[in-house]
């Protein structure tokens, strides 16, 4: 009997979850629904384009037309997170017929937004083309940036991603939270990723650069103040024809040109190696606190030396060059 009483209120119970369950089993389905957008829009310019254009998460993809008069903006929308926006699939119908792109005769903004709510639960990757004596700033919270023949100057930050920037003549700011940083051709150089690695090449002027965890690789063909560092990682320059302070705090260091201006170079915990022209004059003061220095080149001799210290004059003196690391050796060639 209270078998009989139990089984009854199961059967009660069970339509009810039943419905439950079909209900929340629908949801997804619904959702799977949702689909993208795209929009294409093109604007008449006179000149040279001041670019600014962001993004949530998303690509953004710049490169310089053949075309001078004209800005093509193509515009991919994704949804995102669709699960907890019932209406995203509206959304992102409003964005492909009213994009957000405004004008001011070269003055173009791209991916701001007067209703914020508009772009939530999407991505959008933008694509655009713009006259080369143009400008550029982009930035988006997640996602990669890429940016191509361009004038300049060019100024790229995203939180998460990626950021690739070739043939710029001018000035190149790149800065990452977590990605790595890619340059080759640059009129000067500031960059800077929390982690990844960094690889610039071609630089022709100055250039500041930093990695809080990754490695570090710069070429430069032109004249310049070098001031780079790493939290974790090696680094490698080669070309400098200037100043240069170049630290590392787990790794080793080699850096290649002539000091036309002081160096300081220091590694907390790695091998340093110096490449300097066999023509170059200089000041030395090099110190390890354990392993050796080695050079190839002539040092007049200030007070005493060993393995672990050296100061002197190489031909006849000039920029200091100031080398140091706690372990590891130090090699002058």
């Amino acid at each position: 009997m209270t078998f009989s009483r139990s089984a009854r209120r199961w059967s009660r119970t069970l339509p009810l979850a039943a419905v439950i369950f079909v209900s929340v089993a629908a949801t997804p389905a619904a959702t799977a629904q949702v689909s993208g957008g795209a929009f294409e829009r093109t604007l008449k310019v006179t000149g040279p384009v001041e670019l600014n254009i962001q993004s949530g998460p998303g690509g953004i993809h710049v490169r310089a037309g053949a075309v001078g008069s004209s800005v093509t903006i193509s515009g991919r929308i994704r949804p995102e997170n669709a699960w907890f926006a019932a209406d995203v699939d509206v959304r992102i119908k409003q964005i492909e017929k009213n994009p957000p792109i405004e004008q001011a005769g070269n003055v173009i903004h791209v991916g701001r937004f007067s209703d914020p709510n508009l772009p939530k639960n999407t991505s959008i990757t933008y694509d655009v083309t713009v006259p080369p004596k143009s400008s550029v700033t982009a930035k988006n919270g997640s996602g990669a940036i890429e940016i191509f023949d361009v004038a300049g100057p060019v100024d790229a930050s995203t939180g998460s991603g990626g950021i690739t920037v070739e043939r710029i003549a001018g000035f190149v700011a790149a800065t990452s939270g977590s990605g790595r940083i890619a340059v080759s051709g640059a009129g000067s150089l500031r960059a800077k990723t929390g982690s990844g690695g960094l690889h610039a090449m071609a630089v022709a002027g100055d250039v500041t650069a930093s990695t809080g965890s990754g490695g570090i690789r710069i070429d430069l063909t032109g004249k310049g103040t070098v001031d780079v560092s790493s939290s974790s990682g090696g680094v490698a320059i080669a070309g400098v024809d200037g100043a240069a302070r170049v630290s590392t705090s787990s790794s080793s260091l080699d850096i290649d040109g002539r000091p036309t201006g002081p160096w300081n170079i220091r590694s907390s915990s790695g091998q340093v190696t110096l490449h300097i022209p066999p023509d170059a004059a200089f000041d030395v003061e090099a110190h390890v606190s354990s392993g050796k220095i080695e050079t190839t080149h002539p040092v007049a001799v200030k007070g005493t030396v060993d393995k672990q210290w050296l100061q002197g004059q190489v031909r006849g003196g000039g920029p200091l060059v100031t080398v140091h690391t706690s372990s590891g050796g130090i090699r002058i060639q």
